[in-house]
């Protein structure tokens, strides 16, 4: 057996045995997904917050192990090296085409027409949270590295090898993002054999030990290390956390507002699309339950375990989640969505088609606005560029004068922070830059002491 090849299932009711070639589906995942990140490759954008990872700075994100508990990614800024924003950008996104790739042949390799798992693994993609949290990629390439690699031993360890590898995969990639062990759920429920209500309780019960063992492994090292079990907020989240229930209960609304953000997000701020997803999803889990009852429960119980979480999560720290951390639930969408629309083919009337052409005009049109989205950061990275020419060639110490937030191209690129262009700066030309009104007596003395003084336009 290749690494390549996927066991086929052991036969039941709704799921038939598979097995499939994982090659084809990751060419066509890395076509797509180099594609629509084209107008950010060669010189992709850098939140505020990953630059750390980009320069190998571990002492700059040390805090992060206090306050997000993300030990992994400290260890990975101690690599030390440092390499080209284009080329980690290039090996995170191939690595994300290999998580779409790996789960779309789990869940679908072998079985009816060969370009489902092509479709499957495109639309997961494309999944809007997935292009938002991409700005992190500094960051956050060895947590999606074990998360790929967990989908492609999909491939070929069985179910019950692949569960027991489980425990220590969630806490791993906990340890990375903390919503990451969801996208591990989808991928052990998708590769279940057998599936009765029993084996579903099974795997949902050792997925909330793993989780569990995860965020006390987490604790546990902060206890260690910093002197405080737990992961206490920075104060920059300006959190409300619960002390009781009645805590718990006021932040609810937090709840209600984090999956607004994600929904609206998730649609591109076009608001009638998110009632046609969510048409797409109860009409996807109404012709699921009819045809493939048992695999429509699996994928709504990895689902709606995730929104739990998050649920409980948000309203315990009273802080609002990012549409980002909501990646997983495009990748239940998509298994869905798709899953129906082979089941509907298969029957060869106009259901299927109906249902084929939903999923690719959803795939068509997010290709294209995903591509549009990392196209808006261009003016940013443009205008950054031609400023550190001048940076290059200027005497030092050199001050830049003028609000760097209130330039266009920095609203549309929704730059946070000020310090994202100085990080930029040292990224193009290596020089360290100070900001004038941050400091106005230094400003002004500048020149007097022979720096240089650049305006923001």
């Amino acid at each position: 057996m290749r690494l390549v090849d996927c066991l086929p299932e052991a036969p039941s009711v709704s799921d038939q045995p598979r097995r499939g070639q994982i090659w084809p589906v990751l060419v066509a995942a890395l076509l797509g997904v180099f594609a629509f990140s084209l107008p950010n490759l060669l010189d992709p954008i850098i939140r505020h917050d990953d630059y750390p990872a980009f320069f190998g700075d571990a002492e700059a994100f040390w805090e992060k192990t206090l306050h997000e508990g993300r030990w992994l990614n400290y260890i990975w800024h101690l690599r030390g090296i440092v390499t080209p924003a284009w080329l980690n950008f290039s090996v995170y996104q191939a690595l994300w085409a290999l998580f779409a790739a790996a789960t779309s042949m789990a869940a679908l390799g072998g079985r009816g027409p060969g370009w489902f798992p092509i479709v499957l693994a495109l639309l997961i993609l494309v999944a809007p949270p997935a292009s938002l949290i991409a700005l992190w990629f500094n960051t956050l390439i060895p947590g999606l590295a074990v998360v790929s690699l967990y989908a492609v031993l999909a491939c070929y360890l069985s179910p019950r090898a692949l569960r027991l590898l489980l425990p220590v995969f969630v806490v791993v990639s906990f340890m990375a993002y903390s919503t990451y062990p969801l996208l591990l759920l989808a991928v052990v429920l998708v590769r279940s054999d057998d599936r009765s209500l029993k084996d579903l309780a099974a795997v949902l019960v050792l997925f909330i030990f793993s989780f569990g063992l995860a965020v006390l492994t987490a604790y546990s090292l902060n206890w260690q290390v910093h002197g405080v079990f737990g992961v206490p907020l920075a104060s920059w989240r300006a959190s409300n956390p619960a002390a009781d229930l009645a805590g718990v209960v006021a932040n609810l609304p937090l709840v209600v507002q984090s999956l607004s953000d994600f929904l609206i997000r998730t649609a591109f701020e076009f608001k009638p699309a998110v009632w046609f997803h969510l048409g797409m999803l109860i009409g996807s889990t109404i012709v699921l339950w009819r045809n493939a009852r048992m695999e429509a429960l699996y994928l709504h119980a990895g689902l709606w375990s995730g929104l739990v979480l998050m649920a409980i999560q948000i309203s315990k720290l009273g802080v609002i989640a990012p549409p980002r951390a909501f990646i997983f639930v495009w990748l239940f969408y998509a298994l869905l969505i798709v899953r129906t629309a082979e089941i509907l083919t298969q029957k060869r009337g106009l259901s299927g088609r109906m249902a084929r052409n939903f999923v690719l005009l959803i795939l068509g049109s997010y290709l294209l606005q995903t591509f549009i989205q990392y196209s808006v950061y261009r003016p940013w990275q443009e205008e950054t560029r031609r400023l550190a020419k001048q940076v290059a060639v200027a005497q030092e110490p050199v001050y830049l004068r003028g609000q760097a937030l209130q330039l266009p191209s920095a609203k549309a690129a929704f730059i946070q922070t000020e310090t994202a262009l100085v990080s930029r700066i040292r990224q193009q030309t290596g020089r360290t830059t100070i900001l004038c009104h941050t400091d106005p007596i230094e400003c002004a003395q500048a020149k007097a002491r022979g720096g240089t003084v650049v305006e923001l336009k």
